[in-house]
């Protein structure tokens, strides 16, 4: 079953997000007290280009199962570390198409905008660790990004540890993820 194995929120810019015992999510805004928490865009870079933006990134969403992957490569890295809000385990997050919309406990619903698009921090974070949240599709030759969903709040509610997720899938066909 799939479940919500940790949140985590920070109000200032900073690489990685602490634990909470909860988040409360808002309603096209996200996460509460989250810095990256608004209507339009802010992420700390791509505001200095298109500041009126739309916020399509307002929940960062990680499956645990990427760092159980990274620890056997050697990396030391915990829930909220990545600066994801949410942290999932028995979830497929980057099958979803755009558009699933996610029912995290009893009342939140997040609808899924794309995959994250990870940036150099990483590599600050810890060394080479950018370079295993890549993947090469031996099929396409394009590029995997392993980093985790973001997605923007369609129904407020609060999120805890241990909270189930229900996905609903759009009406076919679906969009593959593509970088937001």
């Amino acid at each position: 079953m799939a479940r919500v194995t940790a949140v985590s929120a920070n109000e200032t810019y900073t690489f990685s997000k602490p634990n909470r015992t909860s988040i409360t999510l808002l309603a096209g805004l996200g996460v509460e007290g989250d810095v990256h928490a608004g209507e339009t865009i802010k992420h700390q870079f791509r505001m200095t280009y298109e500041p009126d933006a739309p916020n399509l990134r307002q929940v960062h969403l990680l499956h645990e199962e990427l760092l159980d992957e990274l620890a056997g490569k050697g990396f030391t890295v915990a829930a909220g570390r990545l600066g994801e809000n949410i942290s999932t385990r028995g979830i497929d997050l980057l099958g979803l198409p755009t558009g699933a919309l996610l029912r995290l406990g009893d009342e939140a619903v997040v609808e899924v905008t794309g995959l994250r698009n990870p940036c150099s921090k990483l590599d600050t974070f810890q060394q080479g660790l950018l370079r295993e949240v890549f993947e090469l599709d031996a099929t396409t030759g394009d590029f995997v990004f392993k980093s985790g969903i973001m997605g923007v709040v369609r129904q407020g509610g609060r999120v805890r540890p241990g909270d189930a997720i229900e996905v609903g899938l759009p009406a076919g066909p679906h969009r593959p993820l593509e970088r937001v």
